[in-house]
Formats: structure tokens, C-alpha cells, sequence
């Protein structure tokens, strides 16, 4: 009997539960309020019509244009009607294998705070703004929702197994920092760059390559994670780098990573230090 990609990346489990934190969004002060709303202001008046329309569906099921800082526990709920999706709450950023787990099983971590407000573009790591802004409107979209879940088991037993780099890459290019076009214009689907209001500018605007997804070359290709990007994988739509994840195995991603760059890339001269 052929078993799902799921079922043949199971991993031993971690204990992803070690990382959470008490919510207490009561202590978000109204400043705090004050600077989710002008993001989310200040990214959909300049950027709404370069989202993919899922991206702005789930914004508007889930309920996110209603001012403050969601309550995790709501959103959840919300969250889990469309998709069986619920949000938890972390200090900041969790390892590998423990990320990976809570995707597994079906949890998205959102880190507990908020950027100060005098700087809304500078982050030493993502914060709730990103986290729920960037992820969640497309974590209530279904293709996106499954493919998550396959990555969640692929990404433990990548870890397990010594694969974890090129996963990380193929959840950057793609998750964080993927272009798709649709109604054949570049449209903004990965978090990083949703929730970026200087990135999102620069990955549709930039003269910089935009190489077609595939995932032996996302697989190959290193990424920054201290300033922009210098190239941006473009996806054919969301549902089919969706679907090519999900089908992913692990047989299949030690294949990938047996790959060399792609020539744009190792040629670069701006991927050169990384």
C-alpha cells in the first residue's frame, strides 16, 4: 500500500510545548495597539493590490482588519473554522525541530510582542505583527494550510536526518519570501515579505533576478536573513508550490540537496558573502 508523504516523514516527536509562553495580552499597552494599527494601515494602503487574493480573503474571514492586537485565543477559533489551524504563543524564535513539530501539529508560533513603535521597521526577530499579519491570513487558506502541515513532518525529519539546511530553504524561498504571479502580475505571498513594507516594495520593483520555483533550485539556493533579499523565487501560482510541497518526501529533499546553485545565483555577485 502507497503511503502519503505525511506518513512516510514521520520524525520522533519534540516537545514543542517547552516553548510556549503565557499569552497575557492585557499587558499590551494602547501604544502598543496603536503601532499594529498603523502596520496594518500603512500595509494595505500601499500594498493591497499586490497581495495574491487569498492573502486578502483571509484577512477579511479571520476578521483581521478590526483594530488592536488580535487576541490569540479568538483568532484561533477563527483560524481553526477555516482550516483546523491554531496560534501559539512564544517568547521569540524556537528551534528547528521544535518549529517544524508545531506545524506538525497544526500550531503556529506568534511571538509575544510588538516592535517599538518609533521603529517600525527595524526587527531583531519577528514579532506578533509579522507573525500574524504576514502568516496567518494564508494559514486560513487550505492549500496553504496543507502544505504547512507536510512541511511541519518533512521539516522534523529533515532535522533528524541532516537535512535541515535545505529545508530551511525551500520554507524561505517560498513560506517567508515567495512570489507568485496571478492574473499575470507579480503578486506577494510570503510572510516576509507581506508584513515588510520596505521589502515588499523592493521584491516587485528591484532589478534582480526572479527565477521560476523549482524545488531542486530553492533547495540549492542560500538566502539572507540580515537584510534584503537579492533574489526572489517566483512561484507559477501558490497552489502549485503548495502542492509541490506537500508531495515532498524526504528521499526526495536528500535528492535536491545533492544539487549545485543555480548559475544566477552562484554567480551573483550579492550572494557572494553569504
Amino acid at each position: 500500500m502507497f503511503q502519503s508523504p505525511i506518513a512516510r516523514n514521520k520524525a520522533p516527536k519534540v516537545d514543542w510545548r517547552a516553548y510556549l509562553v503565557p499569552e497575557n495580552w492585557a499587558r499590551f499597552m494602547p501604544a502598543d495597539h496603536a503601532t499594529w494599527d498603523r502596520l496594518f494601515e500603512r500595509q494595505m494602503a500601499r500594498h493591497r493590490g499586490d497581495f495574491v487574493h487569498a492573502f486578502i480573503g483571509g484577512i477579511v474571514r479571520l476578521g483581521l482588519q478590526e483594530p488592536g492586537i488580535p487576541r490569540l485565543e479568538r483568532l484561533s477559533d477563527r483560524l481553526e473554522g477555516q482550516s483546523g489551524w491554531r496560534l501559539v504563543p512564544v517568547e521569540g524564535i524556537v528551534p528547528d525541530d521544535a518549529f517544524f513539530a508545531m506545524l506538525a501539529d497544526k500550531r503556529f508560533p506568534i511571538g509575544n510582542f510588538i516592535r517599538d513603535g518609533r521603529h517600525l521597521d527595524y526587527l531583531e526577530e519577528p514579532d506578533c505583527f509579522h507573525d500574524i499579519f504576514g502568516h496567518v491570513p494564508l494559514l486560513a487558506y487550505q492549500p496553504v494550510a496543507d502544505a504547512m502541515e507536510a512541511m511541519g513532518h518533512l521539516g522534523q525529519a529533515a532535522c533528524a536526518s541532516g537535512l535541515g539546511e535545505e529545508m530551511s530553504r525551500l520554507y524561505w524561498h517560498t513560506i517567508e519570501f515567495g512570489l507568485a504571479r496571478e492574473e499575470g502580475r507579480l503578486k506577494l505571498w510570503g510572510a516576509g515579505l507581506a508584513s515588510s513594507f520596505g521589502e515588499a516594495e523592493h521584491a516587485l520593483v528591484a532589478d534582480l533576478p526572479r527565477p521560476r520555483f523549482t524545488l531542486k533550485d530553492a533547495a540549492n539556493t542560500a538566502y539572507r536573513s540580515d537584510r534584503f533579499q537579492p533574489l526572489y523565487f517566483l512561484s507559477d501560482s501558490v497552489e502549485d508550490s503548495c502542492a509541490l510541497l506537500g508531495d515532498l518526501t524526504l528521499d526526495d529533499l536528500a535528492s535536491l540537496g545533492a544539487g549545485q546553485a543555480p548559475r544566477y545565483a552562484a554567480e551573483d555577485e550579492r550572494m557572494a558573502h553569504i
